[in-house]
């Protein structure tokens, strides 16, 4: 029986959703030396607010080792503080800093620009399609538990 990889539905999303995201991805690098995770960490903060590092990991999908270094990393670039929690010292609360807000201000600019760079490379009928299939996707296959490995 044969099979292709290339031609094998999951693969292709990935692949298409990995070049999406490196091509938006070289735009903050270029601009901001931001990584992808640190990326996904300020844009967690920027669009919930105050969070803890566990909190963010949950929302992006990151293991705890990525979110530390991203955490580390804006706060070295001074767009985050921490905080601890009043209650429960082994806690810290993460939220942006005036930079940082100023930084996710741009970054959201960015990815709208982005965005409809991409939805004018489809096309509207393509792109109403593309919604489509993958709100029918997100609606029948429920998210599974994040991965737990270093390399997610």
């Amino acid at each position: 029986m044969e099979f292709r990889l290339e031609t094998f539905l999951p693969y292709r999303l990935n692949q298409a959703a990995e070049r999406v995201s490196q091509r938006f991805a070289a735009q903050y690098r270029s601009r901001y030396r931001m990584t992808r995770p640190e990326w996904r960490a300020l844009a967690a903060l920027g669009a919930y607010g105050r969070m803890t590092a566990t909190e963010i990991g949950a929302n992006s999908s990151m293991h705890k080792t990525k979110v530390s270094r991203a955490v580390r990393a804006l706060e070295d670039k001074r767009w985050l503080k921490r905080s601890e929690d009043a209650n429960d010292r082994r806690v810290e609360h993460l939220e942006l800093t005036a930079a940082g807000t100023r930084i996710y201000g741009e970054m959201i600019e960015l990815a709208r620009d982005y965005e409809r760079d991409m939805a004018a490379l489809l096309g509207a009928g393509n792109l109403l399609q593309l919604e489509a299939g993958l709100a029918a996707i997100e609606a029948s296959l429920p998210a599974l538990p994040a991965r737990r490995g270093p390399n997610d």
